[in-house]
């Protein structure tokens, strides 16, 4: 498993899972690490967004909270983590990752 990096070296999904509380985070860490040992999964941990993007659906104690990624030479490549507030992912959350996964695909 991969974190996508920034030209400035910045890891997003990382750094969001830094400022959760640790509970979030380690229920968060508990599906990825699900992800990462049993992939290709599907619901209702995984689903596929279209485009090759996939989300991790992890369901914390007040909240939702999504993890998007895609597959690349058999790598898993998180590309962006959020809370859920609405029903269907936004529109912005889901671009910003195809955004790094193309750039992510040109700079390797």
């Amino acid at each position: 498993m991969i974190f996508f990096r920034t030209t400035s070296g910045n890891e997003p999904v990382r750094e969001w899972l830094k400022r959760l509380p640790p509970d979030e985070r380690r229920l968060i860490g508990e599906d990825l690490q699900v992800l990462q040992y049993r992939w290709p999964l599907g619901m209702p941990l995984v689903d596929s967004l279209g485009d090759g993007l996939w989300e991790v659906r992890s369901r914390l104690p007040t909240r939702i909270a999504r993890t998007l990624f895609f597959v690349h030479h058999e790598e898993i490549i998180l590309l962006h983590g959020f809370i859920k507030k609405t029903q269907k992912t936004p529109t912005e959350d889901r671009a910003l990752a195809l955004k790094r996964k193309h750039g992510y695909i040109q700079n390797s």
